[in-house]
């Protein structure tokens, strides 16, 4: 029997829903602060209306009389005075009111188990702020942790949120290795299993500790607002950036500190190397990369080594030079781009010499991504053939002049397999997944200023652009379209800003991938490429 379909208002109207109820609880809370005053004599006169009441109750039925007939009578000595009326009724409503006024009691300093904790880390950190000729130590056994602690805070479970510490001056926070100790000890001490943030004020000898709220993983792919030549790579802290970008997280509007990657010729990191473990989310990130590519107007060429088909859905577009999975193809490929390279470099240095604006065709921007180019190195090597990512040394080493952007993922576990130039030119690094300080430290140039957690979810990790500062990193959810474990709404996101397919040039053979640009060598494709009955085959043309 054939499932009858959900009303509209439940699958359409969630968003109007979910607006009438902000508008609501907005109404709802405008009306309880105006009517605030009111709702505190309310309060206070059903407390003295239940307190009259419980006197009534315990007077001997002997003493009701007299006692009616004195209330009367004040009742009538009352209404007898000048302005006695209105003096009763200010009267009755000031006790109303401190009677209905708010007695929660505020709390002004840590519970017992919160300060039993807070005495745990000052004990903690007792070896590491002290030193035997310190004649009056800020850290001692037994010593008061309030001189030292400020500004604690806690969650509902009763662990530390937030804690600013005051150590000695003679403690050497200039060194790495003492830094890193102390956060650790922290981390350990405080809970584990969240991100903390550790803020060193070296010339107020201050410590800053704070628990990070996870980042959004709900971001999908969607036309960000940049400029030429801006990525996004992904979402950060609120307190990271200085920019925030309108974007969409569900079916709610939200502005988002992002960590925007400039490339051009004026780019000071022109080329990015991104670094995970397997499922870490590397070729969500290219996926992200190569549609931002196709928006602003780029051809994109890739690379793909590990044959898993995560860019399939690529394959054939308006923009997208070539998909590569085999190392022959990726040879030949790599080495077209080398030539695309001295040609751009050429024709501009040319038009330069003539006094012409250089080639439109010299000017549009050309992306290069590589997904695992090391088992291509190790395909390459266990066949005799020469290794494709030698091919990469003339792309990383002039492509910021000749419009050129190369953007390599590799894994942990064949690093070893880049060659130097790569580790050379690609000045932007993203680190994606679970991993160890000193890994984070090997790629980035430098250790996070938090602390990394075992389960991260995808595309989740580091990023620091140059020289800059490490920031934590959302990769916005591009995950394959064709893959049916993905959330559908993210499938859909990506199916929406993939380019129109081109039509199939004439003469084509069946199972290779024809490239837009004129190839400097006649070479065939060894693996059969993407989408096989819709794309021709690679031919040689004259530059």
């Amino acid at each position: 029997m054939a499932r009858r379909p959900l009303p509209r208002i439940l699958t359409r109207g969630s968003a109007s829903l979910t607006r009438g109820r902000d508008l609501a609880r907005t109404a709802a809370d405008s009306a309880t602060d105006v009517l605030h005053p009111l709702i505190v004599i309310g309060r206070g006169l059903r407390v003295l209306a239940a307190a009259g009441r419980r006197k009534w109750s315990a007077t001997p039925k002997d003493k009701r009389g007299p006692a009616f007939f004195l209330a009367a009578a004040c009742v009538l000595v009352v209404a007898l005075v000048p302005y006695g009326p209105l003096l009763a009724l200010i009267t009755l409503m000031a006790a109303a009111a401190w009677h209905g006024r708010d007695r929660t009691p505020v709390k002004t300093g840590p519970g017992d188990a919160e300060t039993e904790r807070l005495g745990a880390l000052y004990e903690a950190l007792v070896p590491y702020f002290s030193i035997p000729e310190d004649p009056s130590p800020l850290f001692a056994h037994g010593g008061a942790w309030d001189e030292a602690f400020s500004g604690y805070e806690f969650d509902g479970a009763g662990r530390v949120t937030r804690l600013r510490i005051r150590y000695p001056a003679y403690f050497t926070d200039g060194e790495a290795a003492s830094r890193a100790r102390i956060e650790a000890l922290l981390h350990a001490k405080s809970g584990r299993g969240r991100e903390y943030r550790f803020d060193w004020d070296e010339e107020g000898n201050q410590l800053d500790l704070r628990v990070l709220a996870a980042l959004p993983t709900g971001i999908a792919a969607q036309p960000f607002v940049t400029s030429p030549g801006e990525t996004v790579l992904g979402f950060t802290d609120p307190g990271g950036v200085q920019r925030t970008l309108p974007v969409v997280e569900g079916d709610e509007p939200r502005d988002m500190p992002p960590v925007i990657w400039r490339t051009g010729p004026r780019a000071t990191e022109p080329h990015l190397l991104a670094v995970g473990q397997p499922g870490s989310g590397t070729s969500t990130l290219l996926r992200s990369v190569a549609l931002q590519a196709l928006r602003q107007g780029g051809d994109v060429l890739i690379v793909e080594g590990g044959g898993s088909g995560e860019y399939a859905c690529l394959a054939g577009r308006a923009g997208v030079i070539a998909v590569e999975c085999g190392p022959t193809g990726a040879q030949a490929t790599l080495e077209w781009a080398a030539h695309e390279t001295e040609r751009r470099l050429i024709a501009t240095h040319r038009a330069r010499e003539a006094g012409r604006p250089a080639p439109e065709d010299t000017r549009r921007p050309l992306w290069i991504l590589l997904d695992r180019a090391g088992v291509l190195a190790h395909l390459a090597a266990s066949e005799g053939r020469p290794d494709p990512l030698a091919q990469l040394q003339v792309p990383l080493r002039h492509g910021r002049a000749a419009h050129i952007t190369v953007v390599v993922a590799e894994q942990f576990d064949h690093l070893e397999l880049l060659h130097d130039a790569v580790w050379q030119h690609t000045r932007a690094r993203v680190v994606l997944g679970p991993a160890a300080v000193q890994q984070i430290t090997d790629v980035l140039g430098a250790a996070p200023n938090t602390t990394p957690t075992p389960q991260l979810p995808p595309g989740r990790g580091y990023a620091r652009l140059g020289t800059g500062p490490v920031h934590r990193l959302q990769v916005p959810a591009t995950p394959d379209p064709y893959d049916e474990a993905s959330p559908p709404a993210h499938r859909q996101a990506v199916l929406e800003l993939l380019p129109q397919r081109q039509a199939p040039a004439a003469g084509g053979g069946e199972g290779h991938v024809t490239l837009s640009k004129p190839l400097q060598v006649q070479v065939q494709a060894q693996a059969p490429a993407i989408d096989a009955a819709e794309i021709p085959e690679v031919r040689a043309e004259a530059p």
